[in-house]
């Protein structure tokens, strides 16, 4: 897959579970200041989990860092934490949350999160699949491809557990493939758009 040449990105969506948090610390702290995507973070973690996560990510990020809330507005230049025990669903313009069941023992469930934005805004979409233990994420970064987003994989070799990110591949073979510490610096180099518009 080749990026267009004028294209904006308005919206990164990210999917991780075991060992997510050092590589999501890194990728955030990798987003200069002047980033302007908005970028949504998908972590499985136990459906008990406090707020900590997103105020760990603060303090590595250079963006402002918050948990998705129900009809929460995409702002470009956020970065935003799906919260435990439920799916974020992303629609033109703004974020839901569903209780619906979870999806491969997961809620959230990366997949339900990169199909909406995937429908919601098409080829402005860039989906990052990192770390994990499972196959989340591979049927979402594969919907993302095919409405001409970007599919970006973490490299399985340098992966804590690359069962999720090998999975991204087999299912997207045409993504791009990099080390954890490229991506973020990737991102940074991408033609951005404005995540607030809604038409697609």
């Amino acid at each position: 897959m080749t990026d267009a040449p004028g294209v904006g990105y308005d919206l990164v969506v990210v999917g991780t579970s075991w060992g997510g948090l050092a590589a999501l610390k890194t990728l955030v702290g990798a987003l200069p200041a002047s980033f302007r995507m908005a970028v949504t973070l998908v972590q499985h973690r136990h459906k008990d989990s406090d707020h900590v996560l997103r105020a760990l990510l603060q303090e590595c990020a250079h963006l402002i860092v918050c948990e998705v809330e129900d009809k929460m507005p995409l702002e470009e230049g956020h970065i935003y934490v799906a919260p435990p025990d439920y799916h974020t669903l992303i629609e033109p313009g703004h974020f839901a949350l569903s209780t619906e069941a979870p999806v491969r023992f997961s809620r959230p469930s990366i997949d339900v999160t990169f199909n909406s934005a995937a429908d919601a805004y098409g080829h402005r979409v860039v989906g990052v699949v990192l770390t994990g233990a499972n196959q989340d994420g591979a049927s979402g970064l594969e919907r993302i491809s095919e409405l001409g987003g970007l599919a970006i994989i973490q490299d399985p070799k340098t992966a804590e557990s690359p069962t999720m990110p090998a999975a991204a591949q087999q299912a997207v073979p045409r993504a791009r493939v990099m080390s954890l510490q490229r991506i973020g610096e990737y991102l940074a180099t991408l033609p951005s758009g404005n995540p607030e518009r809604v038409d697609a």
